[in-house]
């Protein structure tokens, strides 16, 4: 079941890809965005490097802060966070539970989201926002440290030009050392970073010892009813011996609760744990959608659905006074 990634140039064309983790082309056409995404990555080499020990979790960072009221370093979070110099794309935030939270930007440099991925807003409402370049946002992983173990949330670009293994490197963490990964959907830009290029090209794993847990509504979806899924097909059945499906409403190991925010994709999942809310692709325009839920991005596959979900699951982060971690919210990827 194993598939080889060729050692090309594909990276480099990979990066022209627009959108959210230059995977994903808007979802007016859901088979033909299925096909984009994994044409792209099966012919790009797969480069992790790996670093050793343990994570640091009292590191922070302040971070530039870009768009709307996206958590930074002189917002709310700086309360939550441990006050120390973090390595470069992270900053730690230290939980109710006594648990911390590493961001972790697997994108390089700054990303902006286009004003044509969100053909949902009007020109005057979108002209408001004096963003004319585009939303500031990122590509994001988390890693949370609990009960002495650690936990990965999402795996990044991967060959697209993922930032993770450098980032894990400079934070002392070996990727032998994650216990557990939970995956917020299947989209390339959250998935590619569990394999790597291994000996006689053939994709190896990223997280040995990782235990990988995904939603059953989302496996089923992808293995099953999106066409042209060789990659994801691919990366589940390497992982197949350390793959767990969850429904939404389980209680997962070290506390984590998956819930419903299907909409982006069939299964696209939300986790909290403690004060922290891990959203997924809930939002890809934070500056945009943090005060108008019903604006869709063009990415997300059922636009009627990923609206309820992101206003329930904002209004639920607002009652419960939790802290949202989004892959694609601008840096430091938390918001209040």
């Amino acid at each position: 079941m194993k598939k080889a990634f060729p050692s090309l140039f594909a990276v480099a064309l990979a990066l022209i890809v627009a959108g959210c983790g230059d995977s994903k082309t808007p979802a007016n056409n859901a088979s033909s965005e299925a096909a984009a995404r994994t044409k792209v990555v099966e012919n790009a080499s797969v480069n992790a490097t790996t670093g050793n020990a343990t994570i640091n979790a009292t590191n922070a960072a302040a971070s530039n802060t870009t768009a709307g009221n996206a958590v930074g370093a002189n917002s709310a979070v700086a309360t939550h966070s441990a006050e120390a110099t973090a390595p470069a794309g992270t900053k730690t935030v230290t939980l109710a539970n006594g648990a911390s939270v590493t961001w972790i930007q697997d994108n390089e440099g700054k990303k902006l989201m286009p004003r044509e991925l969100f053909s949902d807003a009007s020109d005057s409402l979108y002209a408001s926002l004096n963003m004319p370049a585009g939303i500031p946002a990122s590509v994001s992983t988390f890693l949370v440290k609990v009960d002495g173990k650690l936990i990965l949330f999402d795996a990044g670009l991967g060959a697209w030009g993922g930032q993770l293994a450098k980032r894990l490197e400079a934070l002392n963490v070996n990727p032998d050392s994650i216990g557990l990964v939970y995956l917020t959907h299947f989209h390339a830009d959250h998935i590619a970073g569990l394999v790597k290029n291994g000996t006689a090209g053939k994709m190896e794993k990223v997280f040995k010892n990782a235990a990988v847990y995904a939603g059953k509504v989302e496996y089923d979806a992808w293995m099953n009813k999106i066409p042209k899924n060789d990659l994801q097909k691919n990366i589940m059945a390497l992982y197949k011996d350390s793959l767990h499906l969850f429904a939404f409403g389980d209680s997962l190991p070290h506390g984590v609760l998956a819930m419903d925010a299907v909409g982006h994709t069939p299964g696209h999942t939300a986790f909290q744990i403690s004060n922290l809310l891990v959203i997924g692709d809930l939002m890809h325009g934070y500056a945009l959608q943090k005060n108008h839920p019903e604006i869709n991005s063009n990415y997300d596959m059922d636009k009627a659905k990923s609206a309820e979900s992101r206003k329930r699951i904002m209004q639920y982060a607002r009652e419960n006074k939790l802290l949202m971690a989004g892959m694609h919210l601008p840096p430091p990827g938390f918001a209040e």
